[in-house]
């Protein structure tokens, strides 16, 4: 039908594939360009894998959480003042 708008197959493409704009950090982007030609693919098909995994698992971030490193630790000598007592603590600090 002519004058009808686009062709069938057409809309049926722009329903199923978007084009859109994101703004990428120039490392991201730098390694996300090396990264594609490494793997002979697309720096599209890249990151649409990328979406997939983090969508997939909402929960998380990516991130191994579950290796964190312990929080570090010291002696500290011990208790030197009581703190709910404003005169010592004061005397503390004030070097008395």
């Amino acid at each position: 039908m002519p004058g009808s708008g686009l062709p069938y197959r057409h809309t049926i493409s722009m329903v199923t594939c978007m084009k859109t704009t994101l703004n990428i950090d120039d490392t991201v982007m730098r390694r996300l360009r090396e990264e594609a030609a490494r793997r002979e693919t697309t720096m599209s098909a890249l990151v649409e894998a990328g979406l997939r995994r983090v969508l997939a698992d909402p929960g998380t971030d990516g991130a191994d959480h579950g290796s964190v490193a312990p929080l570090p630790s010291w002696q500290s000598g011990g208790q030197q003042v009581d703190i709910s007592n404003r005169e010592e603590l004061y005397g503390v600090m004030e070097g008395e």
